[in-house]
């Protein structure tokens, strides 16, 4: 019953200055609702990187040719052509940790059908790539190994195109001209969707050996090879045996450099999580320095009321109070505080990323434990700096305390 008791003065207590009360809570608002945020941010972030990189495919290593130099500035790997259409043929017949293979022949151009143009990213790939990519067909067929020999003119468009040339329509059948070069649309992809800022549906892609030789005039090179491992688990034995089959195909010897780049799925979503992990890192304790901020506001606060209501001591310990009680009226104060801002910052909390998701399309993940972990910190802040205040309270001299004016 004491404590309730008690609950009741502070409550009353900071009613009584309510004004006061809100600015004193407003550091531990801030402070508990831009942790939460952050760390939304950033598990919204995460969560995207992943997406999009397992979209890329089915236990996925990603081959890219080496990097050359212009001037004394490396251009970064993708930059030189060491990547052969034949090193995917290579790659199939030698490497038995492997499931699929697909070479990657990016090529620019507008694209004009149904009356109109659009512009899309084209990409020369082999019939592996549905299976790398796990890419089923709504309609249709895809292109076979004939057409890679044949370099025949037929595409597979994603719904993106479909809609923004034909208008929704039945799209297979229909012909397309991609730098001048006519093409027959004999597969459409089923819908994948969006991953943050990329549509995956706006996409067209052609016969490997037709995009280079059609297309970009080249029908020698690669821009990149995907390959598909057997399983997870022996995705770093795959990678092992496709670099070592390519540095035999290259006629690379010991101690030579390679002259191609090999990633894995598991590499990329490491690269990019740490990155974003570090950054959420910052951010949350960034956040943490205004709740420390929000503390210190608390303690003045507290010292304050004690000096304003000592007379008010004087006369409850005068009454029987023991110090002990008053110091727990003072810390209960603070506590109730400091755990009321930290409620109101997670009401707010929930606000900004409701909004952030609706008008700024961003995608926010809210941890339940980081909305406890918050709470608790916010209670501690109160009794951590609430501490000190209650103690000087309580060991006010109840005869000083009755002749304070």
């Amino acid at each position: 019953m004491k404590i309730f008791k008690l609950l009741n003065i502070a409550q009353s207590s900071l009613l009584k200055n309510r004004t006061r009360s809100i600015l004193t809570m407003l550091g531990i608002i801030i402070g508990v609702g831009a942790v939460i945020v952050m760390v939304a941010i950033g598990e919204g972030t995460k969560q995207g990187i992943e997406e999009r990189i397992n979209s890329l495919g089915t236990n996925l290593i990603m081959v890219r040719s080496s990097s050359n130099s212009a001037g004394g500035v490396r251009r970064g790997f993708g930059s030189s052509r060491t990547l052969l259409m034949k090193d995917e043929q290579t790659i199939r017949e030698q490497c038995n940790l492997v499931m699929a293979v697909s070479g990657i022949v990016n090529v620019s151009g507008q694209i004009i059908g149904g009356g109109t143009n659009w512009s899309s990213s084209v990409m020369g790939v082999s019939p592996d790539y549905t299976i790398i990519k796990s890419w089923d067909l709504e309609e249709g067929t895809f292109f076979t190994e004939r057409d890679i020999r044949a370099k025949t003119k037929v595409a597979v468009v994603g719904t993106t195109i479909r809609d923004n040339l034909f208008g929704g329509g039945d799209v297979v059948g229909q012909s397309i001209r991609i730098q001048s070069v006519p093409f027959k649309i004999i597969g459409l992809l089923k819908s994948k969707g969006s991953t943050g800022s990329q549509d995956q549906d706006d996409v067209v892609l052609v016969p490997l050996t037709t995009a280079g030789f059609r297309l970009r005039g080249d029908s020698k090179y690669v821009s990149q090879i995907y390959v598909s491992a057997v399983s997870m688990d022996m995705l770093d034995a795959a990678q092992e045996e496709v670099a070592q089959t390519l540095r035999m195909a290259h006629k690379l010897i010991d101690g030579e450099d390679d002259d191609f780049d090999l990633r894995t799925q598991t590499e990329l979503t490491d690269a990019f999580t740490s990155s974003t992990e570090t950054m959420t890192t910052l951010l949350a304790w960034i956040a943490a320095i205004s709740l420390f901020v929000g503390g210190i506001g608390v303690m003045n606060i507290m010292l304050v009321s004690v000096t304003e209501r000592t007379r008010e001591i004087g006369i409850r310990v005068a009454v029987g109070a023991r110090g002990f009680d008053v110091m727990m009226q003072f810390l209960i104060e603070a506590v109730v505080l400091s755990l009321f801002g930290g409620l109101t910052g997670i009401a707010m909390s929930f606000g900004v990323c409701k909004a952030l998701t609706d008008f700024a399309g961003m995608t926010t993940i809210i941890r339940t434990d980081i909305v406890l972990i918050s709470l608790g910190v916010s209670g501690l802040i109160g009794i951590f700096f609430g501490l000190f205040p209650a103690k000087k309270a309580s060991e006010l001299d109840p005869i000083d305390a009755l002749r304070h004016e």
